[in-house]
């Protein structure tokens, strides 16, 4: 009921209050409204109880307020020793005779004393606490009580000192109006925060102007306007190495007090002051220096570095004079060891992005070099299996003739060579595109390679009433004879593809150290935009041409095998004029000229080859009949096997050795045509054999010369294989 009446949120003074108004008024009742049940009594009894309340609160805030002043008591004890304390701080900044500041780790003035900033009456009402340290610079810099040079703005003033301002320790000199000068030192406190004083020097600066003008003479004068023109911090010592010169240089880069630079001072003293200070980069120390210093005589020059601070980094010099007396310069190279180690940096993160992409190029070279090779044998396989076909189409082919001409036959002859040319075309560019085309230079006669090209393209320029005339000319090159008779036929063919009329004329001319071979024709000419794009694979300027007039790929294996060969590749030409295609090639030094084969053309089927029976390996059902009808057509007899195995049964059959092998390379189950003839040899002896195959690879080539092999490139000419059957016939 009482929590009722009563507000616990209420202080005790009102509890106590309003407990007093209800004693008094239940007191009243009692004495107004007596009853027979008692009930007065029960109010009086209430009012004790309330009174008893109200004194137990009234000693709750009695305490309260005991605890209370005990509290404010121990405070204004402390707020007294705390301002005892700071009294007794500020008391004993103000006892020091220089002007003291203290900046807090923000940058924000703490205190000074009454001496800081004394020699600036004009901003000396400024410093106080709060103050920011740039503010603080920047009132510096305009007073007018600061001597300003003529030469350098209060901004580049106050640039400067806060450039000073980012190293730890920091001593310098601020020259004041009235020939007065200021030291500033400034250290750096355990918390970041910074400590200045300022030191009065204008005596001692006196004095020390007085102290030096008396000792130098005019040759000192000019010694001493040299050093301060210098960019270089200079100490001169005497032979008992005391310090008889130095430049203002030396105090800036050393941050050396006015006090402690003053002539005659000692060279140990000067070392002792700065022993904490330095530390070497080169791996020099303080002995190192002392031991240099205290030499009889005949000091040789030392280098080392030293750095100051965190950033400073000073080049030092010290070098004997005639007098045994010895300099030492100081060289701020901060910038400069700054841009090595940038520049290392960056060659370590060049060389890192370089080796990244090295790496990278490299994995994109041999992702190339596997397309390629890829490429390559994919090109050679089909190669090889168009090829089979092809070789069979041809000997049946070659079955027909000399049985009467057919205009039929002669069709499909020339389309089998146009398809022969495109795939020989094709092995070619794969090869060139690859570098894996086999060279093997050799003297060749430009003359002996020009006539067998005219016989063999006279029928072509004749058939389109074109004049064509191949130059003799006695000129021997080195080259690829292969590679050449391709690209000579290449040019001459596409000459005579794209000229209607007129004339194609091919010779040779001499060049300082070469022969220059060149094709002109009387075509339609080329476009100068598209003079380089006609070397590009199947790249046709008469797009309506059809493919047994070529493919486009003339000029690019032309392209490529003088790129191959180092053979100067050029070309000029004008449209509605002609065009003249130029390569370039070495003279020949003299050595025996390469033996020239070429294809016997218009030959007939042969008669009496001698050679009674042929054995015949071949594992492509096709080109086995077909070459089996045409070797029969020449009265011969054979011996069809389309395997190793098989050709030594048939052997064994007829009890009879053959008098030539004929086999093909590539057999089934990976035997190859070498090995079968390797084998029969070896049961039958030397028989006069041939490889015939559509790979021509250097590795072949080299196996059948090593086994004594001739080599039939597929598809196959009859008249060589009638050629080899006559060598057969003449040895046995």
């Amino acid at each position: 009921m009482m929590c009722g009446i009563l507000n616990p949120e209420d202080p005790i003074e009102r509890q106590n209050e309003k407990l007093i108004k209800i004693s008094e008024a239940l007191m009243r009742r009692i004495e107004q409204n007596t009853d027979a049940e008692g009930a007065a009594y029960a109010q009086f009894q209430r009012a004790a109880m309330l009174e008893e309340e109200v004194q137990e609160r009234t000693r709750d805030l009695e305490h309260a307020l005991d605890l209370l002043n005990t509290s404010n008591a121990k405070l204004a004890e402390a707020n007294r020793e705390a301002e005892e304390a700071r009294s007794n701080l500020a008391n004993a900044i103000e006892t020091i005779q220089e002007g003291f500041a203290l900046f807090d780790p923000d940058e924000k003035l703490v205190m000074c004393n009454s001496r800081f900033g004394l020699h600036m009456p004009d901003i000396r009402a400024a410093f106080v606490p709060g103050l920011d340290f740039h503010d603080y610079v920047q009132l510096i810099s305009r007073s007018r009580f600061r001597e300003h040079a003529d030469s350098e703005a209060p901004e580049d003033w106050a640039r400067g000192r806060l450039e000073r301002h980012k190293d730890d320790h920091v001593i310098f000199n601020v020259r004041m109006i009235w020939n007065r000068w200021v030291q500033v030192s400034e250290h750096r406190t355990p918390d970041g925060g910074t400590v200045i004083i300022q030191t009065d020097v204008t005596d001692i600066m006196r004095l020390e102007r007085q102290e030096r003008e008396r000792m130098l003479d005019d040759q000192a004068r000019v010694i001493q306007a040299t050093l301060e023109q210098l960019n270089q911090g200079v100490c001169i010592f005497d032979a008992q190495a005391r310090l008889v010169g130095w430049n203002q240089r030396v105090g800036e880069l050393l941050s050396m007090p006015a006090t402690l630079m003053r002539m005659g001072i000692r060279f140990s003293t000067l070392l002792d002051r700065f022993r904490d200070d330095i530390s070497f980069t080169d791996g020099t120390t303080i002995e190192t220096v002392e031991a240099w210093v205290q030499m009889p005589g005949g000091r040789p020059p030392v280098n080392f570095e030293v750095k100051r601070g965190p950033m400073l980094i000073l080049a030092v010099t010290a070098q004997e004079m005639p007098d045994q007396g010895f300099v030492i310069s100081f060289t701020d190279v901060t910038a400069e060891r700054a841009a090595v180690r940038a520049i290392k940096d960056a060659n370590e993160m060049l060389e890192a992005r370089v080796a990244e992409r090295t790496l990278a190029l490299k994995e994109a070279l041999s992702e190339a070099e596997r397309a390629n090779a890829s490429k390559s044998r994919f090109v050679a396989a089909a190669s090889h299996d168009l090829l089979q076909p092809l070789s069979a189409a041809k000997l049946y082919l070659a079955s027909l003739e000399g049985e009467g001409e057919s205009p039929v036959v002669a069709k499909v002859s020339r389309a089998l060579e146009s398809v022969e040319h495109i795939l020989d075309a094709l092995l070619d560019i794969s090869k060139l595109d690859i570098g894996k085309a086999a060279l093997h230079e050799a003297p060749v006669s430009v003359g002996t390679v020009l006539a067998q090209l005219g016989e063999e393209l006279m029928p072509v320029a004749r058939q389109k009433g074109l004049d064509l005339r191949m130059v003799s000319t006695s000129a021997v090159v080195r080259s690829d004879p292969t590679y050449l008779r391709r690209i000579l036929q290449n040019l001459v063919s596409n000459a005579l593809r794209y000229t209607d009329r007129g004339r194609v004329l091919v010779g040779a001319r001499h060049v300082p150290r070469g022969v220059r071979i060149e094709v002109w024709d009387t075509g339609p000419g080329i476009p100068e935009d598209q003079q380089q794009a006609i070397f590009d694979e199947f790249r046709r300027l008469n797009a309506s041409a059809s493919a047994a007039e070529g493919m486009g790929l003339g000029l690019a294996i032309v392209e490529r095998a003088c790129r191959l060969l180092g053979h100067d590749l050029t070309l000029t030409s004008a449209p509605g004029i002609g065009t003249c295609f130029r390569v370039t090639l070495p003279l020949h030094d003299g050595a025996a000229l390469h033996p020239e084969q070429a294809a016997p053309r218009g030959w007939n089927a042969p008669r009496n080859l001698g050679a009674e029976l042929v054995l015949l390996i071949e594992n492509d059902a096709d080109v086995l009949r077909a070459l089996t009808t045409i070797l029969e057509k020449w009265d011969l007899s054979v011996l069809a096997a389309r395997s190793e195995a098989e050709a030594h049964d048939l052997v064994d059959e007829v009890g009879v050795a053959p008098d030539a092998i004929i086999a093909d390379y590539q057999l089934d189950d990976d035997r190859l045509g070498t090995d079968a003839i390797a084998s029969l040899r070896g049961r039958l002896g030397p028989i006069p054999a041939c490889i015939v195959s559509a790979n021509r690879s250097p590795e072949l080539i080299a196996a059948c010369g090593k086994l004594g092999l001739t080599l039939f490139p597929k598809p196959l000419e009859p008249a060589r294989l009638a050629a080899f059957l006559a060598n057969v016939e003449a040895s046995t």
